[in-house]
Formats: structure tokens, C-alpha cells, sequence
């Protein structure tokens, strides 16, 4: 089963430094946070913030080419975690027909923003991503989640959504 969900943020690990992008379950509190590339977090923010930029980046070329090619994207999905990594398919309709295009999450979420398609996560990854914690890490993981739950709006800075 997947489940719809929507990007709540982008922000910085306040451990690691490194940038999360949180997603939220659109009909109840499920959340689920996906650390990122640097890179990657610059093309999501870039487009959460409608910044114009003066040459395509990857994202909007990969976009003007689907619509060149009359091809859709129909939704997203974040299918697994293997391994402490996440995996993406990108499912892409053209004449009746659906593609499935393997990918980085950051790399469909970057796609998703610009094409406006449904984002949405595989049950059995967000239940693995809850139990996947060791015993030592399932303190600082249920911390994390806790206060990723409580954060606010203002606590999500200039990339709140």
C-alpha cells in the first residue's frame, strides 16, 4: 500500500549538518525524513522557493524533455530502504503506457515539485524506517522524531511550505 504524502520542509540535521527533507503523511501525522545531498537539497529548495534561474538546472531539463516527448509523470513513489538507503521509482505514463524509471529520491522529489505530481511512500518503507534503528540509535531516532513532529512553521525557516 502507498501512502500520499507531501514535502513538509527542507532543513538542516542539526547533528549531522546535513539536509533533510521532511515528508508528511497528507491525512494524518506520519512523517518521514529523508537526508539529502547538498546538491540535491539546493534543487529542492530552489524550486519549493520558485527561484528562477538564468539556465535550466537537471530537474527543469528532465521536465522540458518529458514535455517534449508528450510523456507525464504520474506520480512518485518511495518504494524502499535497503541498507539505510532510500529508493525511488519515477512512474511515467506515455500513450496509455506507464514506464517505471528507477531513482534517488531527492532526484524524484526535485521532479515531483516541478511537474505537481503525487509524492508517495510504500507503507512497508515507512514501517521499516521506524524499526530499522539499532537499539543503541532508537533513542536519538525516536528523539528526532519527536521533535521533527513538534517543529513549528517559524522552525522551518525560509523553506516552510
Amino acid at each position: 500500500m502507498e501512502v500520499e504524502m507531501k514535502i513538509r520542509g527542507l532543513m538542516m540535521d542539526p547533528v549531522t549538518n546535513m539536509p533533510i527533507v521532511v515528508l508528511k503523511d497528507i491525512n494524518g501525522n506520519t512523517i518521514l525524513p529523508i537526508w539529502v545531498g547538498i546538491y540535491e537539497a539546493n534543487a529542492i529548495a530552489l524550486e519549493i522557493e520558485k527561484v528562477a534561474t538564468p539556465r535550466p538546472m537537471t530537474h527543469d531539463l528532465i521536465k522540458q524533455v518529458l514535455m517534449g516527448l508528450e510523456t507525464g509523470v504520474r506520480k512518485v513513489v518511495v518504494n524502499e530502504l535497503r541498507d539505510d538507503t532510500f529508493y525511488a521509482v519515477i512512474w511515467l505514463e506515455k500513450g496509455g503506457e506507464l514506464i517505471s524509471v528507477d531513482s534517488r529520491p531527492s532526484d524524484a522529489l526535485a521532479l515531483a515539485l516541478r511537474l505537481d505530481c503525487p509524492i508517495y511512500v510504500d507503507d512497508s518503507v515507512l514501517k521499516s524506517s521506524k524499526s530499522a534503528a539499532t537499539v543503541a540509535d532508537k533513542v536519538n531516532n525516536e528523539e528526532l522524531r519527536r521533535w521533527l513532529e513538534n517543529l513549528g512553521d517559524e522552525d522551518l525557516g525560509r523553506y516552510k511550505m
